[in-house]
């Protein structure tokens, strides 16, 4: 008796080829949540640089102020008025 026959390849072939078409499948549903994980991960990154920016850009405008109200000089026309040193007595 036989053990390999035209049919028994045959039904291997077709055994095997089934088993690949159920891999490939499940590979491609892992890639879409793989795209799936990147996006949000992207997304989650984007996110994080819009408030360190925010929070940069809050910082500079702050310290803008802090120095404009700390200088007491005046610009009239084309001088610069300060405020008169106190004399040591």
């Amino acid at each position: 008796m036989k053990i390999y026959t035209r049919r028994n390849a045959a039904v291997g072939y077709l055994a095997l080829k089934a088993i690949q078409r159920t891999r490939d499948r499940k590979r491609k549903r892992r890639s879409g949540l793989k795209v799936a994980a990147y996006v949000g991960l992207g997304l989650v990154s984007a996110g994080i640089l819009a408030a360190v920016l925010a929070v940069a850009l809050k910082r500079r405008s702050s310290e803008i102020e802090e120095v404009a109200l700390e200088s007491d000089a005046e610009i009239v026309g084309e001088y610069v008025t300060a405020p008169e040193p106190v004399p040591a007595t």
